[in-house]
C-alpha cells in the first residue's frame, strides 16, 4: 500500500520502521530538514521536507493515490487539517493523532464525522488504558486482550523460585487443570514457540493465552498470583498520568500523582477528580518518597517525560519491595537495557501507536481470506500475536488443527466463535466468522492462510 506519514518525532519514526517492515510504499513528511535527512538516511522511503497543510506538499507526495494518510504531528490541528485536505485530494483512509484532553467523546466523534478521518489516535490515553490492564493484573509483566477482552495474553517471569521453574510444558498442563496455551517463550535473545516437552527456565520470559473469566484462577494455580492492589503512586503529572488517574479512581483506587512543576499541579487539581492526591515535589528525591509512603504503595507508574528518570525511580521502587512497578520508556535501547537489569514492566506509547497503526494497515487489505482485527509484538518485538476474522474463503476453514501443516514458529492459541471461547486443542476446527489469535516468530502475517507451509 501507499502510506504516508506527517510528522517524523518519535511516534513518526515508529510507525515507519514498523510500515516497512511491512514492505509498504512509504512517503514520510516533516518541516524540519535535519530530521527529513535522518529519515532518507536510515530508511529506505521517500522523505520530503514541508508542511503537511500544504496543497502543494500534498500534491508532490501524491496523496491522491494514498491508501493511508496519517498525521502525526505535535500539532492535533495540523493534524487535522492535513487529514482534511488528505481526504479532499483523494486519499482513500485518513488517521490524526488528537491528544487534546479538551476533545471529549462527544467531540471527538464530531471532529471525526465532519473531517471524515478513518480513525483517531490518542496515544497518551491508549497507555492510560494499557497501564490499568496491567496494574489490575500485577502478577502479569503486561497484559494483551484479544476479542474485545474475552482472552487474554499473559507474559510472566519465571523466578528461580517460582514452581514453574524446571517444568516442562507437558506436565504443567497436568498440574494445572485450566484450559491455557503457551504461545512463545523468550530465553535471552531467542524466542520459541514450544512444544510439550520444552522445560521453563529462571529468567524465561512466558507468553500464556488463557480466557478472562479464568484469567486469577489460572494465576492462582501456578502459584504466581500477586494480590491487586488498591493505593498507586503516579510520577510525573502529565497527560498520561491525568488519563490513568481519571481511570484509576472510576474503579475504585486511591492515586497519588508527585509531580515537581507547581502550575501543573494547580492544572491537574482544577480537572481531577476527588481521590487524587497531587503531591508538589520531585520524584526523584528518596525523602519525599518515603515521606508519601512509598514502602507502604502496591504500585509505582514513573511517567515522567525522562526515560533516564524512570528507569531510575523504578529501580528504586523495586528495591524498595513496592510489589508492581511500571516505567513509560520511549527509547527502544534503553528500553533492552532496563529489561536485561532486570526492569520487568516497561510500557512505550510509541510502540503502541505503532502497531494500532500497523494492525489498521494489515486490516485494509481487502484482498485476503481474513481480516485482521487485532495485533501486538511481543517479546521484544522478536513474536507477533494477530487476531484474525475468518471469512468465507480461507483455506483453513472445516479443518481440524492436527491436520493443517502449519509453519515452524507458528502457534493457533485461540478461537472465538459468538458467545464461545476456545482454547484450541487438535481436534478443533475453524470456521466462517470465527475469530482466531495465532502467534509467529519470525514471520509477518497479513493473512490467516498464511500460516499454512
Amino acid at each position: 500500500m501507499k502510506i504516508i506519514i506527517a510528522g517524523c518525532g518519535k511516534a513518526g519514526k515508529a510507525i515507519i520502521d514498523s510500515m516497512t517492515e511491512d514492505n509498504h510504499d512509504i512517503t514520510a513528511i516533516d518541516t524540519n530538514p535535519d530530521v527529513i535527512e535522518n529519515i532518507s538516511n536510515t530508511y529506505d522511503v521517500m522523505a520530503v521536507c514541508g508542511s503537511a497543510t500544504s496543497r502543494e506538499m500534498l500534491l508532490s507526495a501524491r496523496v491522491g493515490k494514498a491508501d493511508l494518510f496519517i498525521a502525526v504531528t505535535q500539532s492535533d490541528e495540523v493534524n487535522m487539517l492535513s487529514c482534511f485536505l488528505a481526504r479532499r485530494m483523494g486519499a482513500k483512509h485518513t488517521v490524526a493523532r488528537i491528544r487534546e484532553t479538551d476533545y471529549n467523546e462527544d467531540g471527538l466523534n464530531f471532529l471525526i464525522k465532519e473531517l471524515d478521518l478513518s480513525m483517531s489516535l490518542n496515544p497518551e490515553r491508549l497507555t492510560a488504558e494499557t497501564l490499568f490492564d496491567w496494574l489490575k493484573l500485577p502478577s502479569a509483566v503486561s497484559v494483551d486482550n484479544f476479542a474485545g477482552k474475552k482472552l487474554q495474553m499473559l507474559e510472566l517471569i519465571v523466578r528461580s523460585t517460582s514452581s514453574l521453574n524446571g517444568v516442562s510444558i507437558m506436565d504443567l498442563r497436568k498440574k494445572c487443570p485450566i484450559e491455557f496455551v503457551v504461545c512463545a517463550v523468550q530465553r535471552n535473545e531467542e524466542v520459541h514457540i514450544p512444544t510439550g516437552t520444552f522445560v521453563l527456565e529462571s529468567g524465561d520470559r512466558v507468553a500464556f493465552m488463557v480466557k478472562r473469566a479464568e484469567t486469577h484462577k489460572f494465576l492462582k494455580r501456578l502459584g504466581v498470583v500477586q494480590k491487586q492492589g488498591r493505593d498507586v503512586i503516579l510520577l510525573g503529572g502529565s497527560t498520561t498520568a491525568y488519563y490513568l488517574a481519571r481511570i484509576l479512581v472510576n474503579n475504585g483506587f486511591y492515586v497519588k500523582i508527585i509531580e515537581r512543576n507547581e502550575e501543573r499541579c494547580a492544572e491537574l487539581a482544577e480537572i481531577l477528580p476527588g481521590g487524587v492526591a497531587l503531591i508538589h515535589g520531585d520524584g526523584m528525591n528518596h525523602d519525599l518518597l518515603w515521606e508519601e509512603g512509598i514502602k507502604g504503595t502496591d504500585a509505582l507508574v514513573a511517567l515522567t517525560g525522562s526515560d533516564e528518570e524512570n528507569i531510575l525511580i523504578s529501580f528504586y521502587a523495586s528495591s524498595q519491595q513496592v510489589p508492581k512497578v511500571i516505567a513509560k520508556v520511549n527509547q527502544p535501547e534503553i528500553a533492552d537495557l532496563a529489561e536485561k537489569l532486570g526492569l520487568d514492566s516497561i510500557v512505550s506509547p510509541r510502540k503502541l501507536v505503532a502497531d494500532a497503526l500497523t494492525r489498521y494497515a494489515r486490516a485494509l487489505n481487502t484482498k485476503q481470506s481474513s481480516k485482521v482485527e487485532t495485533m501486538y509484538s511481543l517479546m521484544d518485538d522478536r513474536a507477533e500475536a494477530l487476531e484474525f476474522k475468518v471469512l468465507a474463503d480461507c483455506k483453513l476453514n472445516g479443518i481440524a488443527l492436527k491436520d493443517l501443516s502449519l509453519k515452524p514458529n507458528i502457534i493457533i492459541a485461540g478461537i472465538i466463535r459468538g458467545k464461545e471461547t476456545i482454547i484450541p486443542s487438535g481436534d478443533d476446527k475453524i470456521q466462517q466468522d470465527d475469530s482466531v489469535i495465532v502467534v509467529a516468530t519470525d514471520s509477518r502475517l497479513y493473512d490467516l492462510s498464511e500460516v499454512l507451509r
